[in-house]
């Protein structure tokens, strides 16, 4: 399934632009969720869980946060500061910020892009300092013909230049690891030796790998020894079912619970946000299936 790359463009642009239609009753999702009969049962606390906002758009945002408290998930993913507000009403966190980068094919691996990117990053550095979150997206772009070792120079440098930035503020930086073989094609960072290896050229605990697992199933497979081995470098994490990005149930290739054993006996403390496509066709499956994902990651 291909929507993936459509609709994250499309979250960039929603992002930037502002949002509209909120004041949608937030009332049905909850309603809902609490007509299933799956009952709700206390998580373990071990992982932290959030949800991507662009995955389950089809709510507004008043009502995925409600959904989310519901569900014990504690933050929302990828939203930017147009609608923060929104989650600080319900008391959610953000856990990974968006809205700097230009697109997913211009980033920091082309240095055409470095001055236009710095201005906004610097700015939204800023900004998500100022409202008390933590993560910040980043993305390397496309190759267009680049050798990876170049797209490795110039990331580096172009990413020295806010790096600073964001230690004295607090804020991390985090590059997506996407695949390049179906939902990416020519992405930069679409493995994780290419973005551990920008990691410890910057040497700083302020930019970390956004270690997608959907995405990392795809370029390369051997998640569990590879998180297990890598997970230093590794300071948020995504999950999606393999193929089509669809629920993380039996019906793909990936053991999520062995997964998230696997992130828990590391000892990372940060988000494992929900990012897959709900494959159902009522909006009661879909929560539903968020409830399920949930569960499954809650070891």
């Amino acid at each position: 399934m291909m929507r993936n790359p459509i609709d994250r463009r499309r979250l960039l642009r929603h992002t930037v632009t502002g949002v509209g239609g909120l004041a949608v009753a937030p009332t049905f999702a909850t309603r809902a969720l609490a007509g299933t009969g799956h009952a709700k049962r206390e998580l373990r606390g071990n992982i932290r869980h959030s949800v991507a906002r662009w995955t389950f758009d089809f709510l507004p945002l008043e009502e995925l946060c409600q959904l989310a408290k519901r569900l014990g998930i504690s933050a929302i993913d990828l939203v930017g500061p147009q609608e923060w507000s929104v989650l600080k009403r319900h008391g959610l966190d953000a856990s990974m910020c968006n809205g700097a980068e230009l697109s997913l094919e211009d980033g920091w691996g082309d240095a055409r892009f470095h001055t236009a990117l710095v201005e906004r990053y610097l700015d939204h550095i800023d900004r998500v300092s100022d409202a008390g979150y933590t993560n910040l997206i980043c993305f390397s772009g496309n190759a267009r013909g680049m050798d990876p070792e170049q797209g490795l120079d110039n990331a580096e440098a172009g990413l020295r230049r806010i790096l600073g930035r964001a230690e004295q503020k607090g804020i991390v930086l985090q590059m997506e690891l996407f695949n390049s073989k179906i939902d990416h094609p020519d992405y930069l960072c679409d493995n994780s030796a290419w973005g551990i290896e920008l990691c410890r050229r910057l040497d700083s605990p302020n930019f970390k790998l956004l270690y997608d697992i959907y995405h990392m199933q795809i370029s390369e497979g051997d998640i569990i020894r590879t998180i297990r081995d890598n997970h230093r470098y590794f300071g948020h994490y995504h999950t999606a079912g393999v193929p089509g990005r669809h629920e993380i149930d039996d019906s793909q290739e990936l053991n999520y619970p062995a997964i998230c054993r696997a992130i828990r006996d590391t000892g990372y403390r940060g988000y494992v946000a929900q990012e897959f496509l709900p494959d159902r066709e009522e909006s009661q499956e879909k929560f539903e299936s968020l409830q399920t994902a949930v569960y499954l990651c809650d070891v």
